[in-house]
């Protein structure tokens, strides 16, 4: 499996931004796919995962929205009322077989893309 990930990019606190995953080498339907992001001096965080049904880190409920198009094998996730400290490289990641109680830790993903800089200025 292969990801690419795309759409970050430099944005004022309050605004948007929608992150594409686009998937290649497996259907996204039979695999999990998750957003992770890693901030400067920060350890990689768990942000939001799709499996049977989208799982969220708290600090991005209500705010951020996971979403998959299986004809394009892609996975978006789409951010709203974005805050300075959601700065950070965002990767998503993918597996087969992860469990529902896994589904935040790194060590269940299998395949990782390069990330993709969010940058959100106050």
């Amino acid at each position: 499996v292969q990801l690419q990930a795309s759409g970050g990019g430099l944005v004022q606190a309050g605004g948007s931004l929608r992150l594409s995953c686009a998937a290649s080498g497996r259907a996204i339907s039979r695999i999990v796919v998750g957003w992770f992001r890693q901030a400067p001096g920060k350890e990689r965080e768990f942000v939001a995962a799709f499996k049977s049904n989208p799982s969220y880190a708290d600090s991005v409920k209500g705010r951020f929205t996971i979403s998959r198009d299986s004809a394009k094998n892609t996975v978006y996730l789409q951010m709203n009322s974005l805050k300075p400290e959601d700065t950070a490289v965002y990767y998503c990641a993918a597996g087969a077989g992860i469990i529902l109680s896994s589904l935040r830790q790194e060590s269940a993903y299998t395949y990782w893309g390069p990330g993709t800089q969010v940058t959100v200025s106050s």
